[in-house]
């Protein structure tokens, strides 16, 4: 038998962009719920749960970031914001409400289609601690402890590795900075980013043939880091 069709819910005010995400997501074979304000949506998503939700932040009758924080209380279904709101500060408070990732409209239906294949792969990833990460030449074993970069044993120290294992865990995501901080070094420092610098910059020279162009470890500018899966 096959498997059902993914349930997309698509919380926008402009039908506009309801109709084209419903013509370039429906030619994917996902199904679509629409709600044109945030009450709706969460009454969508708590009647009919999707597997994903693709959110607006500027909504007629609540901020988005609202709608990420009740949805939170309930669910980890993957949440990508679709704003146009461009601005770091908006892109973080997102991400740290607890959105999964963070799209500026207009955006490209290759880019839309590419960041709803990993907020999925993320959610179906297990928290396996025996799996292995794989992209490219790194390879990650977080049951063994151990890492390679084309063959060759990395050695890392265990705040480098804690820090690495944490991307590893949500590859393909965004994670702020705070995000990071608090998850490596303990909420107190969730403030410190001058720690996360240094840790990255010793990470990119352990892992990226070419720390100054890095293939995994990839900034977000003014917001976090993703590792590139």
């Amino acid at each position: 038998m096959a498997e059902p069709a993914p349930v997309v819910l698509v919380i926008e005010d402009e039908a506009q962009i309801r109709r084209f995400l419903r013509a370039t997501l429906g030619s994917e074979g996902y199904v679509l719920l629409e709600a044109e304000n945030g009450q709706q949506g969460l009454l969508e998503a708590a009647s009919k749960p999707p597997d994903l939700v693709l959110l607006d932040l500027g909504l007629p009758d609540m901020d988005g970031l609202e709608v990420i924080r009740r949805l939170r209380e309930w669910t980890a279904v993957p949440i990508i914001i679709i704003s146009a709101r461009g601005q770091e500060q908006d892109k973080v408070a997102g991400l740290d409400a607890g959105a999964d990732d963070y799209v500026t409209k207009p955006f490209s239906v290759p880019e839309l289609m590419a960041r709803i294949r990993v907020a999925r792969r993320h959610t179906d990833r297990t928290e396996d601690e025996t799996a292995v990460f794989v992209s490219g030449g790194l390879k990650v074993d977080l049951a063994r402890r151990l890492v390679f970069t084309d063959d060759r044993e990395v050695r890392l120290t265990p705040i480098e590795f804690k820090l690495l294992a944490i991307l590893v865990k949500h590859a393909g995501k965004v994670l702020t900075h705070r995000q990071l901080l608090k998850e490596v070094w303990g909420p107190t420092y969730a403030e410190d980013s001058h720690y996360l610098r240094v840790f990255v910059h010793q990470l990119r020279h352990k892992l990226e043939s070419d720390p100054a162009r890095p293939k995994y470890l990839v900034t977000e500018a003014g917001v976090g880091y993703r590792l590139r899966v």
